[in-house]
């Protein structure tokens, strides 16, 4: 949701129109680089539709769980029914197990 463009819309009387939109199948996946020497990480988390290979969401930070928390979050209106992620153990301890496929065979678009 893009709230800057709400925010300058509140009083022009202007309509928007919202898509819900449901994905059955989600690709996960981080990558780094740095910021002035190796020390200083920062990671990219991105997350593509399985089927169409659209991305959804992504997020910048430090490779830390309340990061992918605030990454999460992002995906929570997408009402995700399946995971597809590597073996990094922020996706084992935050993603429900049920809806959580770890390896390589599904993730192999967004690697």
């Amino acid at each position: 949701m893009n709230t800057k463009l709400l925010n300058e819309s509140v009083g022009k009387n202007q309509s928007f129109v919202v898509d819900i939109v449901r994905i059955e199948e989600v690709e996960l996946d981080e990558m780094w680089s740095f910021v002035k020497k190796k020390s200083n990480q920062r990671w990219l988390w991105h997350a593509i539709d399985h089927n169409t290979h659209k991305v959804l969401a992504y997020h910048f930070g430090k490779r830390k769980d309340c990061v992918f928390r605030a990454f999460q979050k992002k995906l929570s209106c997408f009402d995700i029914d399946f995971y597809f992620t590597d073996d990094w153990g922020a996706y084992e301890r935050h993603l429900p197990e049920q809806k959580h496929l770890i390896g390589k065979r599904y993730t192999q678009a967004i690697e």
